[in-house]
C-alpha cells in the first residue's frame, strides 16, 4: 500500500465574526485551570497530527497573528475580503506556495476535533481521485443531538449536520438538524451525523474553489462547502466512529461552558 501523501494544515481565523466578534482570542479554561485562547487550543489540536512547521494560522488580524507567534505558532497574513475559511486557506496557499500535495483546512473554532480524522481524510482523498474535497462526519450521540436541537430551538446557529450516500458522496450540509428524526423515534440520534469542520483539498481544487462565485445555498446557509456541491464537484464524506466526548464548536458564547467541561473531563490543560 502506498504511503499517505504529505500534508500541511492551515487554520483560518478572523477577528470580525458576526456571531462572536473576537472569537479566536476567546479564553478557554483547561483541566488545570490554565486559560488559553481558542486559536491556541485549535493550534494544539492540529499539532497532534502535524509538525508545528507544517501548521499555519491564516488571518487578516495583526492581533491574532501576534498571539499565534507568542505561543510559538506560524501566522500568514491574508486579505480582509476572504468570505470564508476556505477562501482564506486559498489566499494563504497563494502566499506560502507549494507546501504539500494535500492541504487541510482545520477550523479555528473546533478545538475538540479528534486528531485521528486528519490522516483518514488524507488517505480518503488519495483513494478517490474524483473527489474535490474530503471531510469527516461523525454519528451523533443523544447528548450531541440534544445540544444541536437546543441551539436550533433557541434560534442560535450551532453545529452542522450532513447527509450522504452509502458510497460516501455528500448530499447536503445544513445548520439545521438533518435528516429530520421524529421525536418519538427510539435511538433516532444514530441517523444524524455531525459534520466536523476539517477539509482536505488538493491545491488545485482549493484554487478552483476560490475562483468560483459564492453559490445561492452557500449564502443562505452560511456554509462554504455547499459551493462545491452546487458547482457539481464531488465531496467525499468520511464517516468516523463516535468518540468519547461531544465535539462542540465554539459558535456562540453559550458554547464556552460545555467546551470547558469537555477539556476538564479529558484532562486537557
Amino acid at each position: 500500500m502506498a504511503a499517505p501523501a504529505p500534508f500541511a494544515i492551515i487554520i483560518p481565523a478572523r477577528n470580525a465574526s458576526t456571531r462572536y466578534p473576537g472569537k479566536p482570542l476567546a479564553p478557554l479554561r483547561g483541566a488545570t485551570g490554565q486559560v488559553r485562547p481558542l486559536i491556541e487550543r485549535s493550534w494544539i489540536a492540529a499539532t497532534q497530527v502535524a509538525a508545528p512547521a507544517q501548521v499555519w494560522v491564516a488571518t487578516d488580524d495583526q492581533g491574532i497573528a501576534e498571539v499565534v507567534r507568542e505561543f510559538g505558532g506560524q501566522a500568514v497574513m491574508t486579505p480582509e475580503n476572504c468570505r470564508n475559511g476556505t477562501e482564506r486557506c486559498a489566499a494563504a496557499l497563494a502566499v506560502l506556495g507549494d507546501i504539500a500535495p494535500v492541504v487541510l483546512n482545520f477550523q479555528g473554532d473546533a478545538p475538540l476535533t479528534p486528531s485521528h480524522v486528519v490522516p483518514e481524510l488524507v488517505a480518503a482523498l488519495g483513494h478517490d481521485p474524483d473527489a474535490a474535497m474530503a471531510t469527516p462526519a461523525m454519528r451523533c450521540s443523544a447528548s450531541m443531538v440534544a445540544h444541536l436541537l437546543a441551539d436550533q430551538a433557541a434560534g442560535r446557529v450551532g453545529g452542522t449536520t450532513v447527509t450522504f450516500t452509502p458510497a460516501g458522496r455528500a448530499l447536503y450540509f445544513s445548520k439545521r438538524v438533518i435528516p429530520h428524526v421524529p421525536a418519538d423515534a427510539a435511538g433516532g440520534h444514530v441517523h444524524v451525523h455531525l459534520h466536523l469542520g476539517v477539509y482536505a483539498f488538493r491545491p488545485a481544487a482549493l484554487a478552483a474553489y476560490a475562483a468560483l462565485a459564492p453559490s445561492p445555498l452557500e449564502q443562505i446557509e452560511g456554509l462554504e462547502q455547499l459551493r462545491f456541491l452546487e458547482a457539481g464537484l464531488p465531496v467525499r464524506v468520511v464517516p468516523i466512529d463516535a468518540v468519547g466526548w461531544d465535539c462542540i464548536e465554539l459558535n456562540n458564547p453559550q458554547d464556552v461552558p460545555p467546551i470547558e467541561a469537555v477539556l476538564l473531563a479529558r484532562g486537557i490543560a
